[in-house]
């Protein structure tokens, strides 16, 4: 499996060995940033990267029926469509376990939608959404809509970390991902 390998020689580990041990201690260290009003923000967040609130969201925007709304639609559905696809793919693939399961005692914060870790889907959505949105227009907003969906991003993505749901890699990972998807988006929507 591609991130459980061990790439030491018997000099020590190797770069991905460290890397992985930095992921776990980084998501370990998150937990000391727990506080009530946090863990319920992190909720939110987390829930506004559901399917479902990009569903309404795509759905709010087509219902416009103007040409902008119609074309954000569109490009939200595509966006996070193909994010969502990607991100499924790949953690079947590679089989990264949540770390739940791969750290024993570690209990999250929030329950987990599937067995695997790698890349982050919630974040790869609101990444590609971010993206696709990027100097879309907004309300006479001098930036547009960009700006707002790519902190609306940024929180999902450290949500997933501060829930336990996900390794900074993951988050990581589904950024990326979520970036090209949404690009892609662009040329196609």
């Amino acid at each position: 499996m591609l991130l459980h390998a061990d790439d030491g020689a018997a000099g020590g580990p190797g770069l991905l060995a460290r890397l992985l041990a930095w992921d776990e201690a980084t998501l370990l260290a998150a937990r000391r940033w727990r506080r009530p009003g946090r863990t319920l923000a992190a909720r939110t967040l987390t829930r506004l990267g559901n399917a479902s609130s990009w569903t309404v969201a795509g759905l709010a925007l087509l219902a416009t029926s103007t040409r902008t709304g119609l074309h954000l639609g569109l490009r939200l559905g595509a966006a996070a469509g193909l994010a969502t696809l990607l991100s499924a793919a790949l953690k079947r693939l590679l089989n990264r376990a949540r770390p739940d399961v791969a750290i024993e005692g570690f209990v999250p914060v929030a329950a987990n939608p599937d067995r695997f870790s790698f890349p982050s889907g919630h974040t790869a959505a609101a990444f590609a959404v971010a993206a696709a949105f990027a100097g879309a227009p907004f309300a006479g907003a001098p930036f547009g809509l960009g700006p707002a969906a790519l902190a609306l991003a940024l929180g999902i993505g450290a949500s997933r970390v501060y829930l336990g749901a996900h390794y900074p890699l993951d988050v990581g990972a589904g950024a990326l991902l979520g970036t090209l998807s949404g690009l892609v988006a662009r040329l196609v929507a």
